[in-house]
């Protein structure tokens, strides 16, 4: 995983691999018969994880659930300040590094956003009248996580948090209007 998200899939080696595992390559070639395996089951430990490995921390102590969409973006903030703007999301990078995936490796990246999506559709699902009855909580999830990977994407390139910062600004203002239409509905 750390290897992927450091260095890309396809910069990383199985030198690499064996590296950093201290395996010898007979016992990681019995349980993953090449890198594209070794993929696959990154892939599957980290929409697995997002509990324990990403949303646990995040909204650790959030009870309101808008504040928890926020939380998490906060999360990711976070990352991008302790790695000195050079952060990008796991999924999102291997999904642009992968410009034709095989359909095995697509089918995990985007059950890993679908999972991501879910778990903030649940938040707005959770804030209730808070939103507009007609409010497309789905889209509004996915409009989320763009926010998340744009803004990421583009704090990397620039080293700047700002970009991040500014998307976030943006959103939290599209979320007051649709709190104040709820409200004056």
């Amino acid at each position: 995983m750390e290897l992927f998200w450091l260095k890309g899939f396809g910069s990383t080696s199985v030198a690499d691999i064996l590296s950093r595992t201290q395996l010898n390559s007979g016992s990681l070639y019995h349980f993953f018969p090449g890198k594209q395996d070794i993929l696959l089951a990154v892939l599957e430990r980290y929409r697995d994880g997002i509990g324990p490995m990403l949303l646990d921390s995040a909204w650790a102590g959030v009870d309101d659930p808008i504040d928890r969409v926020f939380a998490l973006l906060g999360r990711y903030r976070g990352l991008i300040l302790e790695s000195d703007c050079t952060y990008g999301c796991p999924i999102g990078s291997i999904a642009l590094e992968l410009h034709e995936p095989d359909e095995n490796v697509r089918r995990l990246l985007a059950a890993n956003f679908t999972g991501w999506v879910e778990a903030i559709e649940r938040c707005l699902a959770a804030a209730g009248d808070r939103l507009p009855r007609d409010t497309d909580r789905r889209a509004l999830a996915e409009f989320v996580l763009t926010v998340m990977e744009g803004g990421v994407m583009q704090a990397r390139t620039y080293r700047d948090v700002g970009y991040f910062d500014r998307s976030v600004a943006q959103l939290r203002a599209h979320f007051a209007l649709l709190e104040r239409e709820a409200c004056a509905a």
